[in-house]
């Protein structure tokens, strides 16, 4: 009787435990994907990380945590802020310490359908991107185990990490995951020129029509696609970065062809997101196209069309004006007032 009794009441510490550490398992469902008429395939990462209901919960959150940085003052959001299509307003990334980075803080829009990040292409996955501003000396300056160690206590964070993975378990992968889900709902295509595009009521005024049928003969060659990018690499001839480690894409390639090549930027939102450059170069849209029109600086790798018309894209004042106008076509004010 005794075996009995003993037996019974260690059966019952067992499922005592079991009920216990059983997790309830929660419905976290993928975000439909409202991919944009005409906008390039997705990065294959997307495909193995789809956008969930908690896990964009849990990316945001962790995308404003200042507790990244070593001293708890810089997240991935006082960088990359909305009003500025996820940019700032800085020459160069400014992290902890007043501390300047190397580059100019590129926005974070459409990311999903990208197939190189950075102004060099240095990182091909988005979730493998988070980490570098963490360990970066002149960033945020501190260690994915050190986030971990700051976040692990707090409940609301075990618990999007269960309802989003299953467990508590807060990993350096699950943090890069949530993060690069996040990013890959912030897509842009609700602007007057999508609007157009989409025969939805909207009209260019006239400057702006003029502004896209030049912008199809002069820029359209490296800003295509519906993404205003043909996310190549390209050496453009602007001013040179001061600081001895820029070599742009030869950086990644280790090729001299690519000598201070950078990723042609997408100019949706490019309104906001002053100044413009590698390293912020021009205050102004004017300032860039003023720029072409003098004359770039000659390189061997000069972009072959710079090279076929005098190393310049000549263009009136009136000429100028007219981009600009269809440039700010491309401006999606909902996007940046979410």
């Amino acid at each position: 009787m005794k075996k009995v009794l003993v037996i019974t009441a260690v059966l019952s510490v067992l499922l005592s435990c079991s009920r216990q550490g059983d997790v309830e398992p929660v419905d976290n469902p993928e975000l439909p994907q409202n991919i944009p008429a005409g906008f390039p395939a997705l990065n294959p990462s997307v495909t193995t990380n789809r956008p969930t209901k908690y896990g964009v919960e849990l990316g945001e959150k962790l995308f404003h945590e200042k507790k990244f940085s070593a001293d708890n003052t810089i997240s991935c959001a006082s960088c990359h802020t909305r009003s500025h299509a996820f940019a700032d307003t800085h020459a160069r990334a400014t992290g902890i310490y007043g501390r300047m980075g190397l580059r100019n803080t590129p926005p974070i829009q459409n990311m999903a359908f990208m197939r190189f990040y950075n102004w060099d292409g240095n990182i091909l996955q988005l979730e493998k991107q988070p980490l570098v501003p963490i360990i970066t000396h002149e960033e945020m300056d501190s260690s994915i185990l050190e986030v971990i160690r700051k976040i692990s206590d707090e409940p609301e964070y075990r618990d999007l990490f269960r309802k989003t993975f299953g467990d508590e378990a807060i990993t350096p992968e699950r943090i890069y995951r949530s993060i690069a889900q996040f990013a890959y709902t912030l897509i842009s295509a609700n602007s007057k020129y999508d609007k157009v595009r989409r025969n939805e009521g909207e009209a260019f005024t006239g400057s702006e029509a003029r502004g896209y049928q030049i912008f199809q003969q002069k820029c359209a060659g490296c800003h295509s696609t519906e993404l205003f990018t043909d996310q190549s690499f390209r050496n453009v001839g602007f001013p040179v970065n001061p600081d001895p480690n820029e070599a742009g894409r030869a950086r990644v390639t280790g090729d001299l062809a690519d000598y201070l090549s950078f990723r042609v930027p997408s100019l949706r939102n490019a309104e906001y997101t002053a100044p413009y450059g590698s390293f912020g170069q021009f205050p102004t849209l004017k300032a860039v196209l003023d720029y072409f029109d003098k004359g770039v600086l000659y390189a061997d790798n000069l972009d072959p069309f710079l090279k076929e018309n005098g190393n310049r894209i000549a263009l009136t004042e009136a000429e100028k004006q007219d981009i600009i106008a269809f440039i700010r076509t491309l401006s999606d004010p909902a996007f940046v007032s979410e």
